[in-house]
Protein backbone atom coordinates (compact mmCIF):
# COMPACT_ATOMS: atom_id res chain seq x y z
CA UNK A 1 0.00 0.00 0.00
CA UNK A 2 2.78 2.45 0.91
CA UNK A 3 4.55 1.62 -2.32
CA UNK A 4 1.41 2.44 -4.33
CA UNK A 5 1.05 5.79 -2.52
CA UNK A 6 4.70 6.59 -3.21
CA UNK A 7 4.28 5.92 -6.94
CA UNK A 8 1.15 8.10 -7.12
CA UNK A 9 2.91 10.90 -5.23
CA UNK A 10 5.92 10.81 -7.55
CA UNK A 11 3.67 10.79 -10.62
CA UNK A 12 1.74 13.80 -9.29
CA UNK A 13 4.97 15.70 -8.64
CA UNK A 14 6.21 14.97 -12.16
CA UNK A 15 2.91 16.20 -13.64
CA UNK A 16 3.11 19.43 -11.63
CA UNK A 17 6.68 20.01 -12.75
CA UNK A 18 5.57 19.59 -16.38
CA UNK A 19 3.00 22.39 -15.98
CA UNK A 20 3.44 26.08 -16.67
CA UNK A 21 1.12 27.55 -14.02
CA UNK A 22 -0.18 31.14 -13.86
CA UNK A 23 -2.99 32.89 -12.05
CA UNK A 24 -3.23 35.65 -14.66
CA UNK A 25 -1.16 35.52 -17.84
CA UNK A 26 -1.17 38.52 -20.19
CA UNK A 27 0.82 38.45 -23.43
CA UNK A 28 1.42 41.95 -24.72
CA UNK A 29 1.21 42.85 -28.45
CA UNK A 30 3.72 40.80 -30.48
CA UNK A 31 4.97 39.07 -27.32
CA UNK A 32 5.84 35.37 -27.68
CA UNK A 33 5.56 32.72 -24.99
CA UNK A 34 7.20 29.38 -25.74
CA UNK A 35 6.43 26.22 -23.82
CA UNK A 36 9.37 25.15 -21.71
CA UNK A 37 11.34 22.15 -22.98
CA UNK A 38 9.95 19.80 -20.31
CA UNK A 39 6.42 21.24 -20.31
CA UNK A 40 3.39 20.23 -22.31
CA UNK A 41 0.68 21.82 -20.11
CA UNK A 42 -0.15 25.51 -19.74
CA UNK A 43 -2.59 26.36 -16.94
CA UNK A 44 -3.85 29.91 -16.35
CA UNK A 45 -6.97 31.04 -14.53
CA UNK A 46 -7.12 34.01 -16.91
CA UNK A 47 -5.27 34.05 -20.24
CA UNK A 48 -5.24 37.29 -22.24
CA UNK A 49 -3.64 37.41 -25.68
CA UNK A 50 -3.25 40.88 -27.11
CA UNK A 51 -2.87 41.68 -30.80
CA UNK A 52 -0.20 39.57 -32.57
CA UNK A 53 0.70 37.69 -29.38
CA UNK A 54 2.03 34.17 -29.98
CA UNK A 55 2.00 30.97 -27.91
CA UNK A 56 4.57 28.52 -29.25
CA UNK A 57 3.70 24.95 -28.33
CA UNK A 58 6.28 22.32 -27.41
CA UNK A 59 6.99 20.46 -30.65
CA UNK A 60 9.06 17.90 -28.74
CA UNK A 61 5.88 16.54 -27.17
CA UNK A 62 3.15 14.84 -29.18
CA UNK A 63 0.37 16.20 -26.98
CA UNK A 64 0.05 19.74 -25.58
CA UNK A 65 -2.65 21.06 -23.27
CA UNK A 66 -3.93 24.55 -22.44
CA UNK A 67 -6.35 24.89 -19.52
CA UNK A 68 -7.86 28.25 -18.62
CA UNK A 69 -11.00 29.52 -16.97
CA UNK A 70 -11.16 32.65 -19.16
CA UNK A 71 -9.48 33.04 -22.54
CA UNK A 72 -9.61 36.51 -24.07
CA UNK A 73 -8.12 37.44 -27.46
CA UNK A 74 -7.75 41.17 -28.03
CA UNK A 75 -7.11 41.51 -31.76
CA UNK A 76 -5.56 38.59 -33.64
CA UNK A 77 -3.42 36.10 -31.73
CA UNK A 78 -1.67 32.86 -32.63
CA UNK A 79 -1.09 29.40 -31.16
CA UNK A 80 1.67 27.74 -33.15
CA UNK A 81 2.39 24.02 -33.19
CA UNK A 82 3.15 23.21 -36.81
CA UNK A 83 5.70 20.54 -37.66
CA UNK A 84 9.12 21.33 -39.07
CA UNK A 85 9.89 20.75 -42.75
CA UNK A 86 11.95 17.73 -43.71
CA UNK A 87 15.51 18.30 -44.89
CA UNK A 88 16.25 17.69 -48.60
CA UNK A 89 18.30 14.66 -49.58
CA UNK A 90 21.91 15.09 -50.60
CA UNK A 91 22.81 14.70 -54.27
CA UNK A 92 24.49 11.47 -55.35
CA UNK A 93 28.20 11.40 -56.02
CA UNK A 94 29.25 11.51 -59.67
CA UNK A 95 30.69 8.39 -61.21
CA UNK A 96 34.42 8.32 -61.88
CA UNK A 97 35.53 8.79 -65.47
CA UNK A 98 37.47 6.01 -67.16
CA UNK A 99 41.17 5.95 -66.35
CA UNK A 100 43.53 4.74 -69.07
CA UNK A 101 42.62 3.91 -72.67
CA UNK A 102 39.20 2.47 -73.57
CA UNK A 103 37.80 2.46 -70.03
CA UNK A 104 34.12 2.94 -69.25
CA UNK A 105 32.87 5.66 -66.96
CA UNK A 106 31.20 4.52 -63.74
CA UNK A 107 27.56 5.09 -62.97
CA UNK A 108 26.56 8.02 -60.82
CA UNK A 109 25.36 7.29 -57.28
CA UNK A 110 21.66 7.68 -56.42
CA UNK A 111 20.53 10.80 -54.61
CA UNK A 112 19.53 10.43 -50.97
CA UNK A 113 15.88 10.42 -49.97
CA UNK A 114 14.35 13.58 -48.56
CA UNK A 115 13.44 13.43 -44.89
CA UNK A 116 9.76 13.37 -43.89
CA UNK A 117 8.08 16.43 -42.48
CA UNK A 118 7.36 16.43 -38.74
CA UNK A 119 3.75 15.98 -37.66
CA UNK A 120 1.95 18.89 -36.04
CA UNK A 121 1.29 18.94 -32.31
CA UNK A 122 -1.99 17.56 -30.96
CA UNK A 123 -3.59 20.34 -28.91
CA UNK A 124 -6.34 20.04 -26.30
CA UNK A 125 -7.75 23.42 -25.24
CA UNK A 126 -10.01 23.56 -22.17
CA UNK A 127 -11.76 26.83 -21.31
CA UNK A 128 -14.94 27.88 -19.53
CA UNK A 129 -15.25 31.26 -21.26
CA UNK A 130 -13.77 32.41 -24.58
CA UNK A 131 -13.88 35.98 -25.87
CA UNK A 132 -12.34 36.76 -29.27
CA UNK A 133 -12.31 40.30 -30.65
CA UNK A 134 -10.94 39.42 -34.10
CA UNK A 135 -9.21 36.09 -34.69
CA UNK A 136 -7.51 33.23 -32.92
CA UNK A 137 -5.28 31.37 -35.38
CA UNK A 138 -4.22 27.85 -34.38
CA UNK A 139 -1.58 26.29 -36.62
CA UNK A 140 -1.01 22.55 -36.15
CA UNK A 141 -0.11 21.77 -39.77
CA UNK A 142 2.27 18.98 -40.65
CA UNK A 143 5.64 19.94 -42.10
CA UNK A 144 6.38 19.52 -45.78
CA UNK A 145 8.58 16.62 -46.86
CA UNK A 146 12.07 17.34 -48.08
CA UNK A 147 12.87 16.98 -51.76
CA UNK A 148 14.92 14.02 -52.94
CA UNK A 149 18.54 14.55 -53.88
CA UNK A 150 19.58 14.68 -57.52
CA UNK A 151 21.28 11.61 -58.92
CA UNK A 152 24.99 11.81 -59.55
CA UNK A 153 26.28 12.36 -63.08
CA UNK A 154 27.72 9.38 -64.89
CA UNK A 155 31.46 9.36 -65.49
CA UNK A 156 32.84 9.88 -68.99
CA UNK A 157 34.44 7.12 -70.99
CA UNK A 158 38.13 7.43 -71.76
CA UNK A 159 39.70 7.80 -75.20
CA UNK A 160 39.89 4.76 -77.49
CA UNK A 161 42.84 3.54 -79.54
CA UNK A 162 43.25 1.75 -82.84
CA UNK A 163 42.73 -1.47 -80.89
CA UNK A 164 39.57 -0.56 -78.94
CA UNK A 165 36.66 1.79 -78.92
CA UNK A 166 36.39 4.74 -76.63
CA UNK A 167 34.91 3.86 -73.28
CA UNK A 168 31.17 4.11 -72.68
CA UNK A 169 29.80 6.88 -70.50
CA UNK A 170 28.32 5.86 -67.16
CA UNK A 171 24.63 6.15 -66.44
CA UNK A 172 23.29 8.93 -64.26
CA UNK A 173 22.19 7.93 -60.77
CA UNK A 174 18.55 7.71 -59.78
CA UNK A 175 17.03 10.69 -58.01
CA UNK A 176 16.16 10.25 -54.35
CA UNK A 177 12.59 9.80 -53.14
CA UNK A 178 10.83 12.85 -51.78
CA UNK A 179 10.01 12.79 -48.09
CA UNK A 180 6.44 12.28 -46.91
CA UNK A 181 4.54 15.22 -45.52
CA UNK A 182 3.94 15.20 -41.77
CA UNK A 183 0.44 14.60 -40.45
CA UNK A 184 -1.61 17.50 -39.17
CA UNK A 185 -2.17 17.67 -35.43
CA UNK A 186 -5.55 16.95 -33.87
CA UNK A 187 -7.38 19.82 -32.16
CA UNK A 188 -9.85 19.33 -29.30
CA UNK A 189 -11.76 22.10 -27.55
CA UNK A 190 -13.71 21.27 -24.44
CA UNK A 191 -15.89 23.74 -22.56
CA UNK A 192 -19.40 25.05 -22.05
CA UNK A 193 -19.17 27.24 -25.18
CA UNK A 194 -17.96 24.48 -27.48
CA UNK A 195 -20.94 24.75 -29.84
CA UNK A 196 -20.44 28.50 -30.16
CA UNK A 197 -16.77 28.06 -30.95
CA UNK A 198 -17.62 25.48 -33.57
CA UNK A 199 -19.78 28.10 -35.28
CA UNK A 200 -16.85 30.53 -35.15
CA UNK A 201 -14.56 28.10 -36.98
CA UNK A 202 -13.37 29.71 -40.18
CA UNK A 203 -14.21 33.21 -39.00
CA UNK A 204 -13.10 34.05 -35.46
CA UNK A 205 -11.24 30.76 -34.99
CA UNK A 206 -8.97 29.65 -37.83
CA UNK A 207 -7.58 26.14 -37.41
CA UNK A 208 -4.87 24.99 -39.75
CA UNK A 209 -4.08 21.31 -39.35
CA UNK A 210 -3.62 20.09 -42.89
CA UNK A 211 -1.10 17.41 -43.70
CA UNK A 212 2.25 18.53 -45.04
CA UNK A 213 2.97 18.65 -48.75
CA UNK A 214 4.99 15.74 -50.19
CA UNK A 215 8.57 16.33 -51.15
CA UNK A 216 9.34 16.19 -54.86
CA UNK A 217 11.48 13.38 -56.18
CA UNK A 218 15.05 14.19 -57.14
CA UNK A 219 16.01 14.56 -60.76
CA UNK A 220 17.94 11.71 -62.34
CA UNK A 221 21.63 12.28 -62.89
CA UNK A 222 23.01 13.37 -66.24
CA UNK A 223 24.67 10.72 -68.42
CA UNK A 224 28.39 10.44 -68.90
CA UNK A 225 29.79 11.00 -72.38
CA UNK A 226 31.29 8.25 -74.47
CA UNK A 227 35.01 8.56 -75.10
CA UNK A 228 36.29 9.51 -78.57
CA UNK A 229 38.26 7.06 -80.66
CA UNK A 230 40.01 6.91 -84.01
CA UNK A 231 37.99 6.11 -87.12
CA UNK A 232 34.75 7.00 -85.34
CA UNK A 233 35.18 4.21 -82.84
CA UNK A 234 33.36 6.25 -80.22
CA UNK A 235 32.02 4.91 -77.00
CA UNK A 236 28.31 5.36 -76.43
CA UNK A 237 26.87 7.94 -74.09
CA UNK A 238 25.31 6.74 -70.84
CA UNK A 239 21.63 7.04 -69.96
CA UNK A 240 20.04 9.72 -67.86
CA UNK A 241 19.10 8.37 -64.45
CA UNK A 242 15.42 7.97 -63.58
CA UNK A 243 13.73 10.63 -61.47
CA UNK A 244 12.92 9.66 -57.91
CA UNK A 245 9.29 9.31 -56.83
CA UNK A 246 7.53 12.01 -54.86
CA UNK A 247 6.65 11.44 -51.23
CA UNK A 248 3.15 11.01 -49.83
CA UNK A 249 0.88 13.80 -48.66
CA UNK A 250 0.47 13.99 -44.89
CA UNK A 251 -2.92 13.23 -43.40
CA UNK A 252 -5.00 16.12 -42.06
CA UNK A 253 -5.73 16.28 -38.36
CA UNK A 254 -9.17 16.16 -36.81
CA UNK A 255 -11.16 18.97 -35.14
CA UNK A 256 -13.41 18.13 -32.19
CA UNK A 257 -15.62 20.33 -29.97
CA UNK A 258 -16.95 18.91 -26.71
CA UNK A 259 -19.26 20.47 -24.19
CA UNK A 260 -18.70 19.75 -20.48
Amino acid sequence: MNRVLTIVFLFSCAALQAQMRYTRLVLQPKQKLAFEAQSDILVADTLILKDSAVIQLNNLRTENFIRTRVLRVEGTAFIMGGGAFGQPGRPGRPGASGQGPCQHGQNGQPGQNGLPGVSGVNLALYSDEVIIDKHLVINLSGGNGGSGGKGGRGGDGSTGTIHCNGGNGGNGGMGGKGGDGGNGGNFIFQGARALVLREWTGSKIIIRNDGGQPGSGGKGGLPGLGGPGPNRRYGRNGFTGPDGPAGLHGKPGTITFRTN
